[in-house]
């Protein structure tokens, strides 16, 4: 269940999986999967941002690095996230680093099948290793403004299109 405070009375609803579409994003070793639940043009809610992301084996996903953590609309918006993973073969295991641009955060972590990792602020990539574990998250994000803006990390700004 993904809930965040909000205040307009939006009636309670089941969403998906009708008008929910599978979008190719990225390409090569950052070729990725994902379902748009309840992005900004969606009225479902008013704060929350769901998204689920399918990263097959050997890719990477929330790649290039990027950060949401200030607020400074519309360069960049503060948003709280969390991401469940679900990796699929058991005992699977994936990758995901958290860090910021000074590195005064710099953690990498392995995940494993029902991990929750929060990212209190920097860069937030994952990884799946190259064979035999693909890699689900379910992406929830929620700030005071419901826009997603980032900023790409210094090292790979020039990877953006």
């Amino acid at each position: 269940m993904c809930k965040a405070p909000g205040k307009s009375g939006h009636k309670a609803r089941k969403i998906g999986p009708d008008g929910i579409t599978l979008t190719q994003r990225g390409d090569g070793v950052n070729t990725r999967y994902i379902n748009n639940i309840a992005m900004e043009n969606e009225d479902y809610c008013d704060s929350l941002l769901v998204t689920e992301v399918f990263t097959p084996a050997g890719h990477w996903s929330s790649y290039p690095s990027h950060r949401h953590d200030e607020d400074d609309y519309p360069n960049i918006t503060y948003l709280e996230e969390t991401y469940y993973h679900r990796i699929n073969a058991a005992g699977g295991w994936g990758i995901q680093r958290v860090y910021t641009d000074d590195l005064t955060l710099n953690e990498t972590m392995t995940v494993h099948d029902g991990d929750v990792v929060c990212v209190p602020r920097g860069h937030h990539p994952c990884g799946a290793p190259p064979y035999g574990f693909e890699m689900y998250y379910l992406n929830v994000m929620a700030g005071p403004l419901r826009k997603w803006r980032f900023i790409a990390a210094p090292e790979v700004k020039h990877l953006m299109k």
